[in-house]
């Protein structure tokens, strides 16, 4: 049986942004539970160099967006990073997960060796599409939905791994 790049990506991607809203969505019940102002637990870090939970979320939808568009060979949307409540951290989170759904297999699949270009600090990096996809992007995606978990736990928010991993699918 073989992957497609389709579905190594696009549905992945909606299921971590799913999860993250349920994740944000734990972080705002707790919040409101325990009387927390909501902005101290989305403006939190782990630690004081990196960033804090809103831009974790900016990061991870950025790359989503990214990554779908990356593959398909069209141009992303940007989204301001404007957004720091819950409720507007989920309302991009969303928008993320729509445009998401907009791709079709026919858009990304063959894009194993698609040139992707990517514009770093240090300069231009290639890659061909599958390196793209499974060796930058969704590490990078894990990374800062991981990170944002993390943030959240880390302020006693009652989090476990189901709520990282969401439901398992058949």
């Amino acid at each position: 049986m073989t992957i497609s790049m389709f579905q190594a990506s696009i549905p992945v991607l909606i299921r971590g942004l799913t999860n993250l809203q349920a994740i944000l969505g734990k972080g705002q019940a707790h919040a409101a539970e325990k009387q927390i102002d909501p902005s101290v637990l989305t403006g939190a870090r782990l630690f004081p160099d990196m960033h804090p939970l809103a831009r974790q979320v900016h990061i991870a939808t950025d790359t989503a967006k990214g990554c779908a568009a990356r593959l398909a060979g069209v141009e992303a949307p940007k989204f301001d990073d404007v957004e720091f409540t819950f409720d507007e951290l989920n309302a991009r989170i969303q928008k993320t997960i729509d445009y998401l759904k907009e791709f079709n297999a026919a858009q990304i699949d063959g894009s194993e060796t698609r040139t992707v270009t990517l514009k770093m600090r240090s300069g231009p990096v290639e890659f061909n599409g599958q390196s793209y996809l499974l060796g930058f992007a969704m590490p990078n995606f894990y990374f800062h939905i991981t990170t944002a978990y993390d943030i959240l736990r880390h302020n006693g928010v009652e989090l476990g791994k189901l709520d990282f991993l969401g439901k398992p699918n058949s």
